[in-house]
């Protein structure tokens, strides 16, 4: 398998108004560092998994929607809590829909998304299968 990642980080504000969140049940913001993996089986005609640039376009185009919102307020997160693990779900199936819908991205077979809050902690992960919204972690998950 060929992989190829992309790096960016984003900030948004948000609240977890549960009990089990302690501090933060309150508005606050947290900034996050996201890689998106692309994974191909084999390279396309080019010798690449995807071009890096438009990765970067695809990455950047889903992260806008994001970057320096209140998810609180935000339609696509509505009665949902915006965990980590919602968030990194949440940016691989709008990856894998945008790589569907790219020229090369048919052959892609998935992306993966490791989103870090916090260099130590706060790590959460989603890997789409290109052929479906919602597939199946390589470990079963």
């Amino acid at each position: 398998m060929f992989r190829l990642t992309v790096r960016r980080h984003f900030m948004i504000a948000h609240s977890l108004p549960r009990e089990s969140f302690g501090p933060a049940q309150g508005l606050h913001g947290a900034t996050f560092v996201a890689e998106v993996t692309f994974r191909r089986a084999k390279l396309n005609d080019d010798a690449i998994v995807l071009d890096i640039g438009a990765a970067g376009t695809i990455v950047d185009e889903v992260l806008a929607g994001l970057n320096y919102k209140n998810l609180d307020e935000h339609p696509d997160f509505a009665g949902q809590l915006t965990t980590t693990e919602v968030l990194a779900r949440f940016i691989a199936e709008a990856v894998a829909a945008k790589v569907r819908e790219s020229d090369d991205g048919g052959a892609l077979a998935g992306v993966d998304v490791l989103l870090r809050e916090h260099p130590d902690a706060g790590q959460a992960s989603r890997w789409i299968s290109s052929g479906s919204s919602r597939g199946t972690a390589p470990d079963g998950g």
